[in-house]
């Protein structure tokens, strides 16, 4: 897995806002769109990978398209994230 300037994250609820957020976040910068996880109780987890600047344009897009359909719980961008978080991300990898 090549590493990246920053990972993105939007976490809400249900699976029409993360499409939201997904579709608007790969739409509004050039980001990589890593993987998602059904973490429990109807939240799944969207996550991006890009340079810092892309990676902060496109959750600020994705965070305004979910919110019209549906209800944000968590957001967030790593910049220059630390190589054992990769780790973790690379269990989310969408396989194409």
């Amino acid at each position: 897995m090549e590493r990246s300037d920053a990972l993105g994250f939007i976490e809400t609820y249900g699976l029409v806002s993360v499409l939201e957020a997904a579709d608007a976040m790969c739409k509004a910068a050039d980001v990589e769109l890593v993987g998602y996880e059904n973490v429990a109780s109807g939240l799944i987890s969207v996550v991006i990978r890009g340079d810092v600047g892309a990676v902060k344009t496109a959750v600020k897009a994705g965070i305004e398209a979910a919110g019209k359909v549906g209800k944000i719980y968590s957001t967030n961008v790593i910049a220059n994230p630390h190589p054992d978080v990769e780790k973790i991300v690379a269990k989310y990898v969408l396989d194409w």
